[in-house]
């Protein structure tokens, strides 16, 4: 197929056209009202489009006849939500106004350049207008207005192609994701990217961890044929496997969570629920916060939450319920947060822990820090977080 036609074998010119005619239904009813003054329609789209609704039903219609190879993308072009500034509202009410002309334009294009073919066709074969009376007095019929006809029909399919590539284009512009918007879908995506290698590494290390050791003492036991083995090695892998479901539960909790907004994910403000779940442990658990933490922006507050998590986390499970001390402040434009307790033996992971090894991910992510590691007989965990980059 020519390059030239292959935008009319693609549905989406067809779909795009459609696009552009569904105004004309509402210009045909206002036309039964008051059929003189048709530019009312211009003024009452004003408050129409300052609904938030109207953007989120006109973002779908977008998506579906417009970009439908986008639809349900987190990275569409064009948004699919209501207008959450006053500026959305705007851009709503001009998508509208320029809906409404290029709509105009496109059944004038599709009634009357077709009827201008069906004439010129009609004078080449020595036959009055059907449709352009005015023509015959000054287009005399000859045989070469026959091909001529073809003229207003290819220009009518060219009109097609660049009416809806011109529709899409200002809805882009006009129903485009606002920057609020793609900061938050940006926020999402990085926040499923670092939970999906966290899990990923949970799964890997504590759930390979468990079934590695329950194979092992499996055949040991039964190679053995001790009784008095065989108990201590149940024992070993109801102990693991143990270990091995709590990682799991952990890690489906993350998989539950992953699934609601940014916005709706626990942040530092339900910092209470985690200390009083490390408390029901039997950790005797000292916190203080200090500076305004309803201040700290999204990003911050949801890593800062899932940072001090893994540090409780990991105090219970190499320490047991030991003492456990939490310092919490904003200080001028950074977060900074110390979690430390008693070194009972091993140290929590060292530097090759998953939990570790994402703390210190979530905190460079940011343009933070995270120290972990023994300091002064105890285990610490040191975390800044700048503020200023996401506000």
């Amino acid at each position: 197929m020519h390059r030239s036609l292959r935008p009319l074998a693609r549905p989406v010119t067809y779909t795009r056209w459609l696009h552009l005619l569904i105004p004309i239904a509402f210009v045909a009813i206002w036309l039964f009202i008051d059929m003189d003054r048709v530019w009312v329609l211009g003024l009452l789209v004003v408050p129409l489009g300052l609904i938030p609704a109207v953007r989120l039903e006109e973002g779908i219609q977008a998506q579906l006849l417009l970009t439908p190879g986008e639809r349900g993308r987190p990275d569409a072009s064009i948004a699919a939500a209501p207008s959450a500034t006053w500026r959305d509202r705007w851009r709503t009410v001009l998508w509208l106004e320029a809906r409404l002309m290029l709509s105009g334009v496109a059944i004038a294009g599709t009634v009357w350049l077709p009827a201008l073919s069906v004439d010129l066709a009609a004078r080449g074969f020595g036959r009055p207008p059907l449709v352009f009376g005015w023509m015959a007095p000054w287009l005399p019929p000859h045989g070469w207005l026959v091909p001529l006809a073809l003229v207003p029909f290819i220009v009518m399919l060219a009109c097609l192609v660049a009416g809806g590539n011109l529709i899409t284009f200002i809805a882009r512009r006009l129903l485009g994701p606002s920057a609020t918007e793609r900061l938050t879908a940006l926020e999402a995506r990085t926040e499923l990217l670092l939970e999906r290698n966290r899990m990923a590494r949970e799964i890997h290390d504590s759930i390979g961890h468990a079934l590695t050791v329950a194979v092992v003492q499996a055949g040991a036991a039964r190679a053995a044929g001790d009784p008095a083995f065989t108990d201590r090695a149940l024992a070993a892998i109801e102990e693991t496997g143990r270990a091995a479901l709590e990682d799991l539960e952990r890690v489906l909790l993350v998989l539950r969570e992953t699934g609601l907004p940014a916005s709706q994910r626990p942040t530092l403000l339900e910092a209470d629920r985690l200390i009083e779940s490390a408390r029901g442990s039997g950790a005797a658990v000292d916190a203080e916060f200090s500076g305004p933490l309803e201040q700290v922006p999204g990003p911050v507050s949801r890593e800062g939450y899932r940072i001090l998590q893994e540090a409780l986390t990991n105090v219970l499970r190499h320490s047991g319920p030991v003492p456990v001390r939490i310092r919490m402040a904003v200080l001028g434009r950074r977060l900074e947060m110390d979690v430390t307790n008693p070194l009972t033996g091993a140290a929590p992971g060292g530097k090759g822990g998953s939990g570790l090894r994402g703390m210190r991910e979530r905190a460079a992510l940011l343009g933070g820090e995270a120290e972990t590691g023994p300091h002064e007989g105890e285990w610490r965990v040191r975390v800044r977080l700048p503020l200023d980059t996401l506000i």
